[in-house]
Protein backbone atom coordinates (compact mmCIF):
# COMPACT_ATOMS: atom_id res chain seq x y z
CA UNK A 1 0.00 0.00 0.00
CA UNK A 2 2.83 2.37 0.78
CA UNK A 3 4.32 1.72 -2.65
CA UNK A 4 1.00 2.44 -4.35
CA UNK A 5 0.66 5.66 -2.38
CA UNK A 6 4.17 6.75 -3.36
CA UNK A 7 3.45 6.04 -7.03
CA UNK A 8 0.21 8.04 -6.92
CA UNK A 9 2.00 11.00 -5.32
CA UNK A 10 4.78 10.83 -7.95
CA UNK A 11 2.27 10.77 -10.80
CA UNK A 12 0.45 13.76 -9.36
CA UNK A 13 3.74 15.64 -9.08
CA UNK A 14 4.78 14.81 -12.66
CA UNK A 15 1.48 15.77 -14.34
CA UNK A 16 2.14 19.54 -14.18
CA UNK A 17 5.65 19.01 -15.53
CA UNK A 18 4.27 16.95 -18.43
CA UNK A 19 1.76 19.68 -19.19
CA UNK A 20 4.54 22.26 -19.24
CA UNK A 21 6.68 20.10 -21.53
CA UNK A 22 3.76 19.53 -23.87
CA UNK A 23 3.09 23.23 -23.94
CA UNK A 24 6.68 23.96 -24.90
CA UNK A 25 6.81 25.52 -28.40
CA UNK A 26 4.11 27.33 -30.41
CA UNK A 27 0.82 25.51 -30.96
CA UNK A 28 -2.63 26.41 -32.31
CA UNK A 29 -6.09 24.82 -32.11
CA UNK A 30 -9.40 25.68 -33.77
CA UNK A 31 -12.88 26.01 -32.34
CA UNK A 32 -14.19 23.88 -35.26
CA UNK A 33 -12.42 21.48 -37.61
CA UNK A 34 -14.81 22.18 -40.49
CA UNK A 35 -16.39 25.42 -41.74
CA UNK A 36 -17.85 26.77 -44.93
CA UNK A 37 -16.95 29.83 -46.94
CA UNK A 38 -18.37 32.93 -45.29
CA UNK A 39 -18.20 31.44 -41.80
CA UNK A 40 -15.50 31.87 -39.19
CA UNK A 41 -13.46 29.90 -36.68
CA UNK A 42 -11.74 30.99 -33.50
CA UNK A 43 -8.02 30.30 -33.41
CA UNK A 44 -6.40 29.73 -30.00
CA UNK A 45 -2.62 29.82 -29.64
CA UNK A 46 -0.20 29.01 -26.84
CA UNK A 47 3.56 28.77 -26.40
CA UNK A 48 4.39 31.84 -28.49
CA UNK A 49 6.74 34.62 -27.52
CA UNK A 50 5.09 37.34 -25.43
CA UNK A 51 4.01 40.53 -27.20
CA UNK A 52 4.68 39.09 -30.66
CA UNK A 53 2.80 40.02 -33.84
CA UNK A 54 1.38 36.99 -35.69
CA UNK A 55 -0.33 36.51 -39.04
CA UNK A 56 -3.28 34.07 -39.44
CA UNK A 57 -4.10 32.68 -42.91
CA UNK A 58 -6.23 29.96 -44.46
CA UNK A 59 -3.92 28.03 -46.81
CA UNK A 60 -4.43 25.20 -49.27
CA UNK A 61 -2.15 22.40 -50.44
CA UNK A 62 -0.75 22.09 -46.93
CA UNK A 63 -0.54 19.72 -43.96
CA UNK A 64 0.96 20.25 -40.49
CA UNK A 65 3.71 17.74 -41.27
CA UNK A 66 4.78 19.17 -44.65
CA UNK A 67 3.86 22.79 -44.10
CA UNK A 68 2.40 25.09 -46.77
CA UNK A 69 3.64 24.00 -50.19
CA UNK A 70 4.13 27.09 -52.33
CA UNK A 71 4.33 29.54 -49.43
CA UNK A 72 1.81 32.34 -48.99
CA UNK A 73 0.92 32.08 -52.70
CA UNK A 74 -1.23 29.13 -51.62
CA UNK A 75 -3.11 31.19 -48.98
CA UNK A 76 -6.12 33.51 -48.95
CA UNK A 77 -4.04 36.58 -48.14
CA UNK A 78 -6.85 39.11 -48.55
CA UNK A 79 -8.83 37.52 -45.68
CA UNK A 80 -5.93 37.09 -43.26
CA UNK A 81 -5.87 38.53 -39.76
CA UNK A 82 -3.13 39.83 -37.46
CA UNK A 83 -2.97 39.32 -33.70
CA UNK A 84 -0.53 40.14 -30.91
CA UNK A 85 0.17 37.63 -28.15
CA UNK A 86 -0.30 38.56 -24.51
CA UNK A 87 2.30 38.51 -21.74
CA UNK A 88 2.00 34.70 -21.47
CA UNK A 89 2.41 34.12 -25.22
CA UNK A 90 -1.23 33.15 -25.80
CA UNK A 91 -3.94 34.59 -28.05
CA UNK A 92 -7.48 34.03 -29.32
CA UNK A 93 -8.64 35.49 -32.64
CA UNK A 94 -11.69 34.97 -34.86
CA UNK A 95 -10.67 34.20 -38.47
CA UNK A 96 -13.09 34.33 -41.43
CA UNK A 97 -13.08 31.22 -43.60
CA UNK A 98 -12.22 31.89 -47.25
CA UNK A 99 -11.35 29.61 -50.15
CA UNK A 100 -7.60 29.55 -50.87
CA UNK A 101 -6.40 29.83 -54.48
CA UNK A 102 -5.30 26.15 -54.54
CA UNK A 103 -7.16 22.95 -53.65
CA UNK A 104 -7.26 21.44 -50.15
CA UNK A 105 -6.08 19.79 -47.88
CA UNK A 106 -6.19 23.11 -46.00
CA UNK A 107 -4.80 24.41 -42.76
CA UNK A 108 -4.90 27.55 -40.66
CA UNK A 109 -1.33 28.80 -40.89
CA UNK A 110 0.01 30.96 -38.04
CA UNK A 111 3.48 32.54 -38.33
CA UNK A 112 5.45 35.36 -36.74
CA UNK A 113 5.75 38.62 -38.67
CA UNK A 114 8.96 39.97 -37.11
CA UNK A 115 11.73 38.57 -34.98
CA UNK A 116 12.78 34.94 -34.77
CA UNK A 117 10.69 32.89 -37.24
CA UNK A 118 8.15 30.50 -35.77
CA UNK A 119 5.05 28.87 -37.23
CA UNK A 120 2.33 26.34 -36.52
CA UNK A 121 -0.54 24.80 -38.51
CA UNK A 122 -3.95 23.38 -37.65
CA UNK A 123 -6.06 21.25 -40.03
CA UNK A 124 -9.21 22.93 -41.39
CA UNK A 125 -11.75 21.35 -43.73
CA UNK A 126 -13.20 24.07 -45.99
CA UNK A 127 -16.63 22.80 -46.99
CA UNK A 128 -17.33 22.93 -50.72
CA UNK A 129 -13.70 23.60 -51.72
CA UNK A 130 -12.06 21.10 -54.12
CA UNK A 131 -9.54 18.63 -52.74
CA UNK A 132 -6.47 17.31 -54.57
CA UNK A 133 -3.59 15.08 -53.69
CA UNK A 134 -0.39 16.70 -52.58
CA UNK A 135 2.63 16.47 -54.88
CA UNK A 136 5.03 13.69 -54.08
CA UNK A 137 7.59 14.58 -51.48
CA UNK A 138 11.05 14.69 -53.04
CA UNK A 139 13.34 12.01 -51.75
CA UNK A 140 17.01 12.46 -51.16
CA UNK A 141 18.73 15.57 -49.88
CA UNK A 142 17.33 17.90 -47.25
CA UNK A 143 18.87 21.33 -46.79
CA UNK A 144 19.09 23.27 -43.57
CA UNK A 145 20.66 26.59 -42.57
CA UNK A 146 23.65 25.99 -40.28
CA UNK A 147 24.62 29.63 -39.55
CA UNK A 148 23.05 33.01 -39.07
CA UNK A 149 22.07 34.85 -42.23
CA UNK A 150 23.48 38.29 -43.03
CA UNK A 151 23.11 40.92 -45.72
CA UNK A 152 26.28 42.21 -47.36
CA UNK A 153 26.84 45.14 -49.68
CA UNK A 154 26.03 48.84 -49.52
CA UNK A 155 24.24 51.48 -51.48
CA UNK A 156 25.68 53.70 -54.19
CA UNK A 157 25.17 57.22 -55.48
CA UNK A 158 22.40 55.97 -57.78
CA UNK A 159 20.61 54.43 -54.80
CA UNK A 160 20.72 57.86 -53.13
CA UNK A 161 18.80 59.15 -56.15
CA UNK A 162 16.14 56.41 -56.06
CA UNK A 163 17.76 53.41 -57.79
CA UNK A 164 16.62 49.97 -56.53
CA UNK A 165 18.50 48.99 -53.33
CA UNK A 166 20.28 45.64 -53.59
CA UNK A 167 22.09 43.37 -51.15
CA UNK A 168 23.46 39.81 -51.02
CA UNK A 169 21.99 37.27 -48.61
CA UNK A 170 24.81 35.11 -47.24
CA UNK A 171 24.35 31.94 -45.16
CA UNK A 172 25.80 28.47 -44.71
CA UNK A 173 23.60 25.55 -45.77
CA UNK A 174 24.10 21.87 -45.02
CA UNK A 175 22.69 18.72 -46.62
CA UNK A 176 21.09 16.57 -43.92
CA UNK A 177 19.77 14.00 -46.40
CA UNK A 178 21.21 10.86 -47.91
CA UNK A 179 21.54 11.98 -51.53
CA UNK A 180 23.33 14.96 -53.07
CA UNK A 181 21.45 18.14 -53.90
CA UNK A 182 22.35 19.73 -57.21
CA UNK A 183 21.53 23.33 -58.15
CA UNK A 184 18.92 23.92 -55.41
CA UNK A 185 16.27 26.62 -55.96
CA UNK A 186 15.57 28.84 -52.95
CA UNK A 187 12.63 31.19 -52.42
CA UNK A 188 13.68 34.67 -51.26
CA UNK A 189 10.91 36.98 -50.07
CA UNK A 190 10.96 40.67 -49.15
CA UNK A 191 8.29 42.24 -46.96
CA UNK A 192 7.72 45.83 -45.86
CA UNK A 193 6.34 46.19 -42.35
CA UNK A 194 3.42 43.82 -41.68
CA UNK A 195 2.69 43.09 -45.34
CA UNK A 196 3.10 39.62 -46.80
CA UNK A 197 6.44 38.89 -48.49
CA UNK A 198 6.89 39.00 -52.24
CA UNK A 199 8.70 35.80 -53.25
CA UNK A 200 11.29 35.36 -55.98
CA UNK A 201 13.14 32.21 -57.07
CA UNK A 202 16.91 32.24 -56.68
CA UNK A 203 18.92 29.27 -57.93
CA UNK A 204 22.31 28.40 -56.48
CA UNK A 205 24.62 26.64 -58.89
CA UNK A 206 26.51 23.85 -57.20
CA UNK A 207 26.18 20.43 -55.58
CA UNK A 208 25.85 19.65 -51.88
CA UNK A 209 26.92 16.11 -50.99
CA UNK A 210 25.21 14.25 -48.12
CA UNK A 211 26.53 15.65 -44.85
CA UNK A 212 28.30 18.48 -46.66
CA UNK A 213 27.88 22.22 -46.28
CA UNK A 214 28.59 25.30 -48.39
CA UNK A 215 28.35 29.06 -48.16
CA UNK A 216 25.54 30.29 -50.37
CA UNK A 217 25.08 33.86 -51.66
CA UNK A 218 21.75 34.95 -53.13
CA UNK A 219 20.99 38.44 -54.58
CA UNK A 220 18.16 40.46 -53.04
CA UNK A 221 16.71 43.57 -54.70
CA UNK A 222 13.88 45.95 -53.81
CA UNK A 223 11.82 48.23 -56.00
CA UNK A 224 13.02 51.71 -57.01
CA UNK A 225 12.65 54.35 -54.31
CA UNK A 226 12.07 51.78 -51.53
CA UNK A 227 12.89 52.93 -47.98
CA UNK A 228 11.96 51.94 -44.45
CA UNK A 229 12.04 48.68 -42.47
CA UNK A 230 12.08 45.52 -44.59
CA UNK A 231 12.55 41.83 -43.81
CA UNK A 232 14.16 39.19 -46.03
CA UNK A 233 12.85 35.60 -45.73
CA UNK A 234 14.41 32.40 -47.04
CA UNK A 235 12.49 29.23 -47.93
CA UNK A 236 13.42 25.89 -49.38
CA UNK A 237 11.03 23.02 -50.08
CA UNK A 238 8.09 25.01 -48.68
CA UNK A 239 9.72 25.51 -45.27
CA UNK A 240 10.89 28.79 -43.83
CA UNK A 241 14.61 28.54 -43.09
CA UNK A 242 15.62 32.05 -41.98
CA UNK A 243 14.56 35.67 -41.76
CA UNK A 244 16.77 38.76 -41.77
CA UNK A 245 15.75 42.41 -41.06
CA UNK A 246 16.87 45.13 -43.46
CA UNK A 247 16.67 48.86 -42.81
CA UNK A 248 16.71 50.88 -46.04
CA UNK A 249 17.57 54.58 -45.91
CA UNK A 250 15.53 57.28 -47.60
CA UNK A 251 16.72 58.40 -51.08
CA UNK A 252 17.39 62.05 -50.19
CA UNK A 253 18.70 62.74 -53.70
CA UNK A 254 15.14 62.54 -55.02
CA UNK A 255 13.99 65.09 -52.44
CA UNK A 256 16.88 67.39 -53.38
CA UNK A 257 16.01 67.01 -57.06
CA UNK A 258 12.40 68.10 -56.52
CA UNK A 259 13.48 71.07 -54.40
CA UNK A 260 15.86 72.26 -57.13
CA UNK A 261 13.19 71.66 -59.74
CA UNK A 262 10.73 73.85 -57.84
CA UNK A 263 13.35 76.62 -57.74
CA UNK A 264 14.81 76.38 -61.25
CA UNK A 265 11.61 76.03 -63.27
CA UNK A 266 9.93 79.23 -61.94
CA UNK A 267 13.19 81.14 -62.44
CA UNK A 268 13.49 79.89 -66.04
CA UNK A 269 9.86 80.79 -66.78
CA UNK A 270 10.39 84.26 -65.32
CA UNK A 271 13.47 84.87 -67.48
CA UNK A 272 11.68 83.60 -70.58
CA UNK A 273 8.75 85.90 -69.88
CA UNK A 274 11.05 88.89 -69.39
CA UNK A 275 12.79 88.08 -72.69
CA UNK A 276 9.42 88.05 -74.51
CA UNK A 277 8.42 91.35 -72.91
CA UNK A 278 11.76 92.88 -73.89
CA UNK A 279 11.27 91.83 -77.52
CA UNK A 280 7.73 93.22 -77.70
CA UNK A 281 8.68 96.58 -76.15
CA UNK A 282 9.28 99.44 -78.69
CA UNK A 283 12.91 100.30 -79.27
CA UNK A 284 14.39 103.66 -78.22
CA UNK A 285 17.37 105.34 -79.88
CA UNK A 286 20.44 104.06 -78.26
CA UNK A 287 22.76 106.56 -76.66
CA UNK A 288 26.44 105.74 -76.45
CA UNK A 289 27.51 104.94 -72.99
CA UNK A 290 31.12 105.22 -71.93
CA UNK A 291 32.63 101.99 -70.88
CA UNK A 292 33.33 101.60 -67.21
CA UNK A 293 36.65 99.95 -67.75
CA UNK A 294 37.97 102.11 -70.67
CA UNK A 295 40.53 104.74 -69.78
CA UNK A 296 39.85 108.03 -71.59
CA UNK A 297 42.19 111.03 -71.70
CA UNK A 298 40.59 114.45 -71.56
CA UNK A 299 40.96 116.48 -74.78
CA UNK A 300 43.23 119.52 -74.51
CA UNK A 301 41.33 122.73 -74.02
CA UNK A 302 41.82 125.51 -76.55
CA UNK A 303 43.28 128.67 -75.11
CA UNK A 304 40.83 131.48 -75.66
CA UNK A 305 41.70 135.11 -75.20
CA UNK A 306 39.18 137.39 -73.60
CA UNK A 307 37.50 139.78 -76.13
CA UNK A 308 39.01 143.25 -76.35
CA UNK A 309 36.73 145.93 -75.03
CA UNK A 310 36.37 149.07 -77.14
CA UNK A 311 38.22 152.17 -75.87
CA UNK A 312 36.22 154.28 -73.56
CA UNK A 313 35.02 157.51 -75.15
CA UNK A 314 35.97 160.74 -73.50
CA UNK A 315 33.08 162.72 -72.07
CA UNK A 316 33.62 165.77 -74.35
CA UNK A 317 33.74 163.81 -77.58
CA UNK A 318 30.71 162.64 -79.38
CA UNK A 319 30.67 159.02 -80.44
CA UNK A 320 32.27 158.59 -83.87
CA UNK A 321 34.00 161.99 -83.79
CA UNK A 322 37.73 162.17 -84.21
CA UNK A 323 39.61 163.79 -81.34
CA UNK A 324 41.36 166.33 -83.65
CA UNK A 325 38.17 167.95 -85.05
CA UNK A 326 36.55 171.24 -84.02
CA UNK A 327 35.03 171.30 -80.62
CA UNK A 328 32.70 173.78 -79.01
CA UNK A 329 33.81 176.14 -76.33
CA UNK A 330 32.91 175.15 -72.88
CA UNK A 331 30.07 177.09 -71.33
CA UNK A 332 28.18 177.09 -68.13
CA UNK A 333 24.48 177.76 -67.79
CA UNK A 334 24.57 177.94 -64.06
CA UNK A 335 22.24 180.79 -62.82
CA UNK A 336 24.67 181.84 -60.10
CA UNK A 337 27.42 182.89 -62.50
CA UNK A 338 27.29 186.47 -63.80
CA UNK A 339 27.19 186.97 -67.52
CA UNK A 340 29.76 188.97 -69.48
CA UNK A 341 28.75 192.32 -70.93
CA UNK A 342 30.37 191.52 -74.16
CA UNK A 343 28.60 190.68 -77.30
CA UNK A 344 26.16 187.89 -76.98
CA UNK A 345 26.29 184.84 -79.13
CA UNK A 346 23.60 182.38 -79.73
CA UNK A 347 24.22 178.94 -78.33
CA UNK A 348 22.47 175.64 -78.06
CA UNK A 349 22.06 173.68 -74.93
CA UNK A 350 22.37 170.43 -76.81
CA UNK A 351 25.76 168.82 -76.31
CA UNK A 352 25.82 167.55 -79.85
CA UNK A 353 25.02 170.82 -81.69
CA UNK A 354 27.76 173.09 -83.05
CA UNK A 355 27.73 176.88 -83.47
CA UNK A 356 29.86 178.83 -85.89
CA UNK A 357 30.98 182.29 -84.71
CA UNK A 358 30.13 185.25 -87.01
CA UNK A 359 31.53 188.77 -87.13
CA UNK A 360 29.23 191.67 -86.83
CA UNK A 361 30.03 194.92 -88.42
CA UNK A 362 29.40 198.40 -87.01
CA UNK A 363 25.83 199.32 -86.88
Amino acid sequence: MRRIGVLVVAVLLLLPLAGIAAADGPAVRLSAAQAGTGGSVTVHGTGWRPRTLLMLLVCGRATPSRGVIGGTNSCANADGRAVTTDARGAFAKKLPVAEPPVPCPCVVHVATVTGTPAQADAVLDVAGHPVARLPAEPSGGRLSVLSDTRLTGSGSLLTWFGAPPSRTLVFTAGNLGTTPVKDPVFHVGTAHGVFAPQWDDRQWHGTLAPGGKAQIELPVELSAGAHGDYSVSLKYGGKLLAEQPWGVGRPWGVTLFWILLCLVVPAALFRAGMAVVDRMRPRRPATPRPSRFRLTCPAPRARTRPPKSPPAALPWFAPGEAPGGPRPAPHDDSPTRPRDDGPTRPHDDSPTSRTTPTRKGPT
